[in-house]
């Protein structure tokens, strides 16, 4: 079945936001994966508005699954990752002022700062991911890199369904009919596909289906549920969500 990376940034969100120490996103991540987490995502920016390099590094010595950093393809950040080395890297745009992720990688206008990031990590034992949007061309691109696998940028999907998808409704439609050609054609391409962006409770078991999707990571919406019923139960229950069978 697809697997669930839990992307624990916004547990940072909420410490920052008093400037604390409190709550921990460390400790978040050991209730993921006490509760079934595959794994654990956490973006360090280069602005470090949630995610500090500390965080990295107490994660890389707690995280008994597989730690997953999401990251800018710039000298700085790959510097960081090469010294703390991840089990995996995923390679994201960042936009100054941006309130999240926009949208994928420009694959194909600056192929050669991201294969020269691929190449560092790759070289470290570091398994690279970029993260991009589903159209064809930029799934060739990426192939042509070399990196062993992308994470598909579900964002149009969520925003047509943010609730329970309608099979019938001709958005829906058509941001899934994206999502799971792409998958298709990467793996077809010889790339492990993962995706993630935006999905919630409501509308991630179609993508979840997908056969081709080996992973999802899924940050936002488990953490908002946490908030009120705390990480285990929200992480249980996006597994479920998923299809996995309660315990």
């Amino acid at each position: 079945m697809t697997k669930l990376g839990v992307n624990v940034d916004h547990v940072a969100t909420v410490r920052e936001a008093r400037q604390a120490i409190e709550p921990d996103p460390v400790a978040a991540a050991l209730l993921a994966e006490l509760a079934g987490a595959h794994g654990i995502t956490v973006h360090l920016r280069q602005d470090r508005r949630h995610i500090k390099d500390d965080d990295v590094r107490r994660l890389r010595e707690s995280v008994t699954t597989r730690l997953n950093l999401e990251m800018a393809p710039t000298d700085e950040i790959v510097g960081i990752a090469l010294r703390l080395r991840p089990d995996q890297a995923t390679l994201v745009p960042e936009r100054e002022g941006e309130v999240t992720t926009e949208g994928g990688l420009d694959v194909m206008q600056n192929a050669a700062r991201i294969e020269s990031a691929a190449r560092k990590l790759g070289e470290a034992g570091i398994q690279v991911s970029l993260f991009i949007d589903p159209r064809p061309e930029i799934i060739e691109a990426s192939a042509r890199i070399g990196v062993p696998m992308v994470e598909l940028n579900t964002r149009a999907y969520s925003e047509t369904c943010p609730r329970s998808p309608d099979p019938a409704g001709r958005a829906f439609s058509e941001e899934f009919t994206k999502v799971a050609a792409a998958a298709r054609q990467a793996a077809g391409l010889g790339l492990q596909v993962l995706a993630g962006h935006g999905l919630t409770y409501r509308n991630v078991r179609p993508i979840s289906d997908i056969p081709q999707i080996v992973e999802l990571n899924i940050g936002h919406n488990i953490i908002s549920r946490a908030v009120l019923v705390g990480m285990e139960r929200a992480v249980r229950e996006m597994l479920e969500a998923m299809g996995y069978r309660s315990a």
